[in-house]
C-alpha cells in the first residue's frame, strides 16, 4: 500500500502539476523544436564541396540562412527556458503577472511571424540548392526546415493561451461599484415572510382614524341650475 500512496503523492505534487500545464507542455516542446533546428544545421549545415575545402552552407551555398536559422534556434530555446523559469515562479511575481503575460503573448506573436519568414526563407534557398553540390547534410537541412514549419504551430498555440490567460485575468471594471450595488440591493431588498411586517389592525380603537381620513375626502358638488327671469 506504500508504493500506490507514494505514487499519488507524487502525481500530486506541484512539480507534476506544473509540468502537466498545457502552458508547459507548449513551451518544452517549442524549445525542443528549436533544439532540432539549430543543433541539425550546426552539426552538419555546413559541408565543404567535392571541389574545394571550403565549408558552404549546405543550403544553396548561402550562409545567411544557415547563420539565421541557427540564430533563431538558440534563441527561442533560451526564450523557452526563460519563460519556463518565470512560469515556476509566478506566484512572486504576482504584482507583474498582467505585464508578464502581456509580454508573453507579444513575444509568442512575434515568434511566430519569425519562424514563418525563416520557414519560408529556409524552403527557397533549399529549393535552389543544387541536387549533388553536397555529400552530405541534406538530412539535417530537410531536418531544419521540417521543425521551422512545426514551430509556427506551436508558437501560434503558445499566443493563443497567453491570450486566454491576458482574458481571464483581466480585472473586470467597475467592479467595486457593482458590488457596493449588490450590498444596496441587498439592504433595500423587501422583507421576507419571516419577518414581521407592521401592519395596521383594524378593530374599534382605529374607526376614529379611519373617519378622520375620510372626513378630508371632498366629493365634487354638482352645479346649480339658475332659473333665469321671464321678461
Amino acid at each position: 500500500m506504500h508504493i500506490p500512496e507514494s505514487l499519488q503523492d507524487l502525481a500530486d505534487s506541484e512539480a507534476v502539476q506544473f509540468l502537466k500545464r498545457p502552458k508547459t507542455i507548449t513551451r518544452i516542446i517549442a524549445g525542443v523544436f528549436s533544439l532540432i533546428v539549430f543543433s541539425s544545421l550546426l552539426t552538419d549545415g555546413y559541408q565543404n564541396k567535392t571541389e574545394s575545402s571550403k565549408l558552404h552552407c549546405v543550403l544553396n551555398s548561402n550562409n545567411v540562412a544557415c547563420s539565421f536559422a541557427v540564430g533563431a534556434g538558440l534563441l527561442a530555446f533560451f526564450s523557452c527556458l526563460t519563460f519556463l523559469a518565470l512560469d515556476a515562479h509566478e506566484s512572486r511575481i504576482g504584482r507583474f503577472k498582467t505585464a508578464f503575460q502581456l509580454l508573453d503573448f507579444i513575444l509568442a506573436v512575434l515568434w511566430t511571424g519569425i519562424w514563418f519568414v525563416g520557414f519560408c526563407f529556409l524552403a527557397n534557398q533549399w529549393q535552389h540548392s543544387p541536387p549533388k553540390g553536397f555529400l552530405l547534410g541534406s538530412s539535417s537541412a530537410k531536418a531544419a526546415i521540417t521543425f521551422a514549419f512545426f514551430s509556427i504551430l506551436i508558437w501560434i498555440f503558445q499566443a493563443y493561451l497567453a491570450l486566454q490567460d491576458l482574458r481571464n485575468d483581466t480585472p473586470v471594471p467597475y467592479k467595486r461599484s457593482l458590488d457596493e450595488g449588490g450590498v444596496v440591493l441587498t439592504t433595500l431588498s423587501p422583507p421576507s415572510a419571516a419577518s414581521p411586517v407592521n401592519t395596521p389592525t383594524t378593530g374599534p380603537n382605529n374607526l376614529s382614524y379611519a373617519g378622520s381620513a375620510l372626513s378630508h375626502v371632498t366629493t365634487p358638488k354638482a352645479p346649480r341650475l339658475a332659473m333665469m327671469p321671464d321678461n
